[in-house]
């Protein structure tokens, strides 16, 4: 990070760096975790004046250094949302339970870590730090994870409309079982009211998930529930394609269906980028392996 971005970004998160001044008058409520986070953050700061809501750096940004900054706030937290943070993530006291102890003062709401890939069947996430994402789109798919280990060509076509909605619901499953076990604030049912605009892409929910999960977050931490849109589409810097066959399995209006990858303004087709990773695959053998061991289930429910 060159200096000029790393100023920008103390900038940006001025509260925690003590640059900007935290309003003493009102409750402080942090909010840890990552990307949905800081959405649900925006959230409750657009429809609440009952706490102070401090932007906080997302959970894998977090360094040694910014662990003071972070241990000033959390002295004076009244309310603490987290995501599942496992112990000593990253090397550094960052886990749910690890901030808690340090924020004697606030009651913890937990939250889950909200994924989705009703509405993108194919699309995976494989998290391999030692390799980065692959090109075009932080995303993988699965079509072309097979092709690549079979040496085929990349599956199209038709699929079943059955194995849409299996799909759909492995991944419901998933998330309410999560929930269970992190003894969350519920999203799954959220995510199944939502429909078609439950997603933009498999882990950025949309304003019509994030803006009820708020008003839950807010409730539990005795705020009440009126929670208020911001008045624009946040996690919307990535779009992911949605396509209509999908949405007709799923009982959804085919008129909500996206053509192609839009990022960051930039329009993509599948095709463009199933080229472009296939290439980035062919030396990359560990997230090609990786991926089908992750997604065996929904492989096979897709048949493919």
């Amino acid at each position: 990070m060159t200096p000029s971005n790393a100023d920008a970004r103390r900038r940006h998160y001025g509260g925690f760096y003590g640059l900007d001044p935290v309003p003493e008058d009102r409750p402080l409520l942090l909010i840890h975790g990552n990307c949905q986070a800081e959405s649900l953050r925006v959230v409750v700061e657009a429809s609440t004046d009952q706490v102070v809501a401090v932007r906080v750096p997302p959970v894998h940004e977090l360094e040694q250094d910014d662990l003071p900054h972070l241990d000033r706030l959390l002295a004076r937290a009244e309310v603490l949302v987290s995501q599942p943070v496992r112990d000593d993530y990253r090397e550094l006291p960052l886990g749910t339970a690890q901030l808690a102890a340090r924020a004697p003062r606030a009651r913890l709401v937990r939250i889950p870590v909200v994924r989705h890939t009703g509405l993108h069947p194919w699309a995976a996430l494989v998290r391999t730090p030692w390799m980065g994402d692959p090109p075009a789109v932080p995303y993988h798919d699965l079509r072309t994870i097979l092709a690549v280990a079979r040496g085929s060509a990349r599956p199209v076509g038709h699929f079943a409309p059955e194995g849409f909605r299996a799909v759909a619901r492995l991944s419901l499953d998933e998330l309410a079982r999560r929930e269970r076990e992190g003894g969350t604030v519920v999203a799954s049912d959220l995510v199944e009211a939502a429909g078609a605009e439950a997603m933009i892409t498999v882990n950025h929910p949309g304003n019509a998930v994030l803006v009820p999960l708020a008003g839950r977050i807010m409730a539990s931490a005795g705020l009440g529930d009126a929670a208020r849109d911001p008045g624009r589409t946040l996690l919307a810097s990535v779009r992911a394609p949605i396509r209509p066959e999908v949405l007709d399995a799923l009982g959804l209006d085919v008129a909500h269906a996206v053509p192609e990858w839009d990022v960051g303004g930039r329009q993509l087709t599948e095709d463009e980028v199933a080229e472009t990773q296939a290439g980035w695959y062919a030396d990359r053998a560990p997230v090609v392996e990786a991926a089908l061991r992750r997604y065996a289930a929904t492989i096979e429910a897709l048949g493919l």
